[in-house]
């Protein structure tokens, strides 16, 4: 039974993206994350959020708790859309060891000027970004929920084939 068929009997077994994280860590310097934290802002659409460091690494010159990188979580059409432009920065092609065994996957885009309709501005700079992107099957709240929580099959976990599949066929992109 093909994977098509399976959905049509089976809409449980749909993938779906969940959510888009984008990160960008800068390190020390709170210039540089703040025009980073902009950047997120006019790219998304949303505004952004500062992690702290876990622990000091004096050769980088950070400190414990000191905030290092900034992110965003997009989830429904904006996590879409903007899916959409970060893999044009990539020509639509993903490494295959980029995907992970629960069928989550992330990639680099080295320059936000690579994205289309993006302009430099010479006030905020040159930033490379992470992009990861959560995909999951409709019936997974059902364990991530806090009131009645329940365990779920190994079937509602997204495999990494089933993740390679939807990406290449929903998304069109070419997983080298």
């Amino acid at each position: 039974m093909s994977a098509e068929e399976t959905i049509k009997k089976n809409p449980m077994e749909r993938v779906k993206i969940e959510k888009v994280v984008v990160h960008i860590c800068v390190g020390s310097d709170w210039d540089r994350l703040q025009r980073a934290a902009k950047l997120l802002e006019t790219l998304t659409g949303q505004k952004p959020i500062f992690r702290k460091a876990k622990k000091t690494i004096k050769a980088f010159g950070i400190s414990r708790k000191q905030p290092i990188s900034v992110m965003v979580t997009l989830r429904g059409d904006k996590a879409r859309a903007f899916l959409e432009k970060a893999l044009e920065a990539v020509d639509r092609k993903i490494k295959s060891s980029s995907f992970d065994e629960y069928g989550n996957f992330a990639f680099g885009i080295k320059e936000h000027l690579m994205i289309p309709d993006t302009k430099y501005d010479p006030n905020i700079g040159v930033f490379g970004m992470d992009v990861i992107v959560h995909l999951a099957k409709p019936g997974l709240r059902v364990e991530n929920r806090r009131f009645r929580r329940s365990k779920t099959g190994k079937n509602a976990i997204v495999k990494k084939d089933e993740a390679i599949e939807f990406v290449k066929k929903e998304l069109g992109v070419e997983v080298v």
